[in-house]
């Protein structure tokens, strides 16, 4: 819609992209955010893979790894409960670009690590840079998505996170063997590295924001002009929102009366999701190795977990036309008999592979459907901080799933309990999801 203002023509944004066809332009910002995505779950979960190499260097006991495992998670909280509240106040463009430097460089010094602090310690600071770039590649994605499509375009970016854990574990089977465990670390160092150089140029800031901290026109109108056609039009406006952007700041948003319920709810979905994620993408290679398995078949059986999460592009197009509650909710709940299953299967490798498949494909849809959810839930000023608050507060999950299973085999408990454990939070994440549905019909 156009309209007169000020004897200028201004135009809504958002009404601009659902307009337009999804520009070369657009594919660009999907592509450089799916990289960052994709390198964010390759440092995330390339430590589990690790697992077994560095016992055997290291003379290490498996309990002394859990703080190897814990500390990139209490970085990547960290750094996503900062990165939010930066991104609402200064842009996504910079804090994106700084954190996938940080991981980088963090990954390298890993790779150096003499002894577990030091690998601790890096680990830790790499968690930081993985934290912070998560919520504003998917913040920044889903700024430039047509509403009819947003689901499943920020879905099928999100999709990187697990083909990046995935890939993880594929290169450490392969490369391990021959060049040890540093090399993977160096490899998850490298390709950030060249990510950061390339990110400052192709990626611009969120029009969203832009627009909505009244930005000059004419730079607004650059970026505009390279995905469609802007005739006459000299001045934007959000229609959801306006351009004023609260002082109060994206904290005070999330949990004013019409979202703390909502934002609530999504934190606890997170969590029991991350609580299931880490602990199988840490512990699952270790785990079916005492089961009978060799370090090599483990650790690609593992790896099928989190390449599972292609799937999020169906939920994406399920989202978009159908409640995305009940979507993700049953594919919570679908999760939670997937793994109970896996634990019965543990002497039957081909079945197992398949069921390993099909539970990362259910959660690390559900997973991966949640920032797409949030991104359609919160408004401008405060989606950046709802987003990254939801990813900061859910990987205390991954940090609680991590320590349970080592908790649980410490107890000497069977593979086929501790997944009976695992279903658990798969249900509780569900019945999360449906609790924020009925709130909000109730404040219709």
């Amino acid at each position: 819609m156009e309209t007169n203002v000020d004897n200028h023509r201004a135009m809504d944004v958002q009404e601009f992209l659902d307009q337009q066809r999804f520009s070369p332009y657009q594919w660009l910002i999907f592509v450089l955010c799916f990289a960052v995505v994709l390198l964010d779950g390759f440092d995330t979960a390339v430590i589990g893979y690790l697992a077994h190499p560095l016992i055997l260097e290291w003379g290490l006991d498996k309990t002394e790894l859990a703080p190897v495992f814990s500390a990139a998670l209490v970085g990547l909280t960290c750094g996503s409960l900062t990165a939010g509240p930066l991104a609402d106040r200064f842009g996504r463009k910079k804090p994106l670009v700084s954190a996938v430097l940080l991981f980088a460089l963090a990954s390298l010094f890993s790779a150096q690590a003499e002894n577990v602090s030091q690998l601790i310690i890096f680990r830790y600071i790499t968690g930081l840079g993985l934290g912070a770039a998560m919520p504003n590649a998917v913040t920044l994605m889903s700024e430039y998505c047509p509403r009819a499509q947003r689901a499943t375009l920020t879905n099928a970016m999100f999709c990187g996170f697990p083909l990046g854990a995935a890939l993880g574990g594929f290169l450490a089977a392969w490369m391990v063997p021959q060049w040890g465990w540093r090399s993977v670390l160096l490899v998850g160092s490298l390709a950030p590295l060249l990510l950061a150089i390339a990110l400052p140029a192709g990626l611009p800031e969120s029009v969203r924001f832009m627009v909505a901290r009244a930005w000059p026109s004419k730079r607004i109108r650059a970026v505009m002009s390279r995905i469609g056609s802007l005739a006459s039009v000299q001045y934007f406006y959000l229609a959801d929102g306006g351009t004023a952007y609260p002082r109060r700041g994206g904290l005070r948003l999330i949990f004013s009366r019409r979202y703390a319920v909502g934002t609530v709810m999504l934190w606890l979905s997170y969590f029991m999701g991350l609580v299931i994620f880490y602990a199988l993408v840490n512990w699952m290679p270790l785990l079916l190795k005492e089961s009978g398995q060799s370090p090599q078949i483990a650790t690609i059986v593992a790896a099928l977990f989190p390449l599972g999460g292609v799937g999020a592009v169906a939920f994406g197009w399920l989202m978009d036309r159908y409640n995305p509650d009940y979507v993700i909710a049953a594919g919570f709940s679908l999760t939670a008999i997937a793994i109970f299953t896996i634990g019965q299967l543990i002497s039957e490798l081909m079945i197992l592979q398949v069921v390993v498949f099909a539970a990362g494909a259910l959660l690390n849809t559900s997973q991966s459907s949640l920032p797409a959810l949030a991104a359609q839930y919160y408004p401008t000023a405060g989606r950046a901080t709802g987003i990254a608050w939801m990813l900061g507060v859910g990987r205390i999950g991954g940090i609680v799933g991590s320590l349970l299973v080592a908790q649980l085999a410490a107890m000497q408990l069977s593979f086929n309990v501790i997944l009976a454990a695992l279903a658990i939070p798969g249900l509780l994440a569900s019945a999360a999801l449906l609790v924020k549905q009925l709130h909000s019909e109730g404040k219709q």
